[in-house]
């Protein structure tokens, strides 16, 4: 799963520097990615929310998980091996820095933007939050709302504000939000995992993203949603295969594969359960509509 953005000019001006964004990705890592580098002046800025895998970064190697965070600044060598069983997701953002003509930048600015440009590298765990802010900026850019730019480089302001803040070794307390927001973040880990991953979703690696134990992810779901893991993972994929049986280009078998059965006797016997009906019955409905 690969979701590309590089279809916009944005750019900035921090501390007498022009910050220049020439891609943001957001990537399911299924392969390999080899070593390489960046030229003079470029900034690579990976977020891994979910999954694990391994970096090796000038020559040593890195252990990925949930929430980490790196900075490769220019010539830094890199190179990131997904775990195969439960690989990375990462948010990279690539950007390049030039002197600005504009000098008119405050004391605090010259030294935000010059203690991220001395950072050619840097690597650990998010304190900051960048998780809330790498979705709004990606439902900006795709949404293209009013003033969408104008956020999205407010955005990008923000985030080298945080990176900075990690380098330091600042931890947001969120004090200003309450503790609701931890709640918040692990119902939309849940709705996220059930939306894009039902296929190969497991409950150990449901409860691995929320860090909690089993017992405890199955009592969130029950409470929460009044449904076992079990139950959420039957209604995610047979919600994805009563859209995909609207497509006539799709056999049952694929669409089986596709949700991720092991066998399309498993996924019939599964659909007419929770339908009450065959799969290609149900088909045959929409294709009397058309």
């Amino acid at each position: 799963m690969l979701k590309r953005l590089d279809h916009f000019d944005l750019h900035f001006s921090l501390g007498g520097f022009d910050f220049h964004i020439s891609n943001i990705v957001l990537e399911r890592f299924e392969r390999s990615i080899p070593k390489h580098s960046h030229s003079k002046n470029s900034y690579e800025i990976h977020y891994i929310p979910f999954g694990y895998g391994k970096a090796v970064i000038g020559g040593q190697s890195y252990e990925i998980i949930p929430n980490t965070l790196f900075v490769t600044g220019p010539f830094v060598e890199h190179s990131q091996i997904p775990e195969r069983k439960d690989p990375m997701w990462e948010y990279c953002i690539y950007l390049k820095v030039g002197r600005c003509s504009a000098s008119s930048s405050s004391l605090e600015e010259k030294n935000l933007a010059g203690q991220f440009r001395k950072t050619g590298f840097w690597f650990g765990q998010d304190s900051q939050d960048i998780h809330t802010l790498m979705k709004q900026l990606f439902s900006e850019l795709e949404h293209r709302y009013t003033g969408y730019s104008i956020h999205a480089e407010i955005l990008l302001k923000q985030l080298i504000i945080k990176l900075v803040r990690n380098y330091e070794g600042k931890v947001e307390t969120n004090s200003y939000t309450g503790a609701p927001n931890l709640i918040d973040n692990k119902y939309l880990i849940i709705e996220e995992c059930f939306l894009y991953e039902y296929r190969t979703l497991s409950l150990d690696m449901l409860s691995a993203r929320l860090g909690l134990g089993i017992r405890q992810t199955e009592r969130l779901l029950k409470d929460h949603y009044g449904k076992t893991f079990l139950q959420k993972k039957t209604e995610a994929r047979m919600s994805a295969a009563s859209i995909l049986l609207q497509n006539p280009d799709l056999s049952i078998t694929k669409i089986a594969e596709d949700t991720g059965y092991s066998c399309v006797e498993h996924f019939s016997a599964s659909f007419k359960r929770y339908y009450g009906q065959s799969a290609t019955s149900y088909r045959k409905q929409f294709s009397s509509v058309l």
